[in-house]
């Protein structure tokens, strides 16, 4: 593990649960479709451990909605994506700065909209590059997402670790694409998946962003 860790060069981190807490999200929706907070967490963990997008929770409720169409009301009700400091969680700031003082090259990029890409720089978080699957058009597991994600970080594959919660959209895709990997055990999804073989396929299994900070010292 020293010698892996000694080679990294740069660190790529997913967004909803491995930087920012979802309640705030799933709590605007539940109340835009008028169903209780938890019947809509309880659906979105429900559809995630059938291996489904968690966008089918939404469905679920409405089945004929129109999710891009819906956003859109909502921010214009003035019930759209908001992010500020309390949606972070608290070894954020700290391990990202750690991960740069470092020698790290520290990217930001997951299945988020672009206007939560927008929030994140609001947010003025120690990273070089943050981009979001609405602003590629594209979305993880695509390969040519992490593609885009190698742009990014100027570095070999075996020199990039991309960190997230879950197997689907993390951990398979990012390894297939020749990176390093290491699976959070946080949020629904790291939690729901910890201890599994799909979880087992990542390179390190962590409970918190300075663990990985500590790996990247050796």
């Amino acid at each position: 593990m020293f010698y892996a860790a000694r080679m990294l060069r740069a660190v790529v981190f997913d967004v909803g649960e491995t930087l920012i807490r979802d309640d705030r999200g799933w709590a605007a929706w539940a109340d835009w479709l008028d169903v209780p907070r938890h019947t809509l967490s309880a659906l979105a963990g429900a559809v995630v451990a059938q291996g489904r997008d968690n966008a089918e929770a939404l469905r679920l409720v409405r089945p004929d909605i129109d999710i891009a169409a819906e956003r859109a009301a909502m921010e214009a009700a003035g019930a759209g994506e908001r992010l500020d400091e309390a949606d972070l969680y608290p070894d954020v700031r700290p391990a990202l700065a750690a991960l740069r003082e470092g020698g790290l090259r520290v990217v930001i990029a997951g299945n988020q909209t672009a206007r939560v890409g927008q929030l994140l720089r609001e947010l003025d978080l120690p990273a070089d590059e943050i981009a979001t699957s609405g602003e590629w058009a594209m979305a993880k597991p695509d390969p040519r997402f992490f593609a885009r994600v190698l742009d990014l970080t100027g570095a070999a594959p075996d020199e990039t670790v991309y960190v997230g919660d879950h197997p689907a959209n993390d951990i398979r895709p990012a390894k297939a694409a020749g990176l390093r990997v290491a699976h959070l055990r946080r949020g629904p999804w790291g939690h729901l998946w910890s201890g599994t073989e799909e979880a087992a396929a990542a390179d390190w299994q962590i409970d918190s962003l300075h663990d990985l900070v500590r790996l990247a010292a050796g």
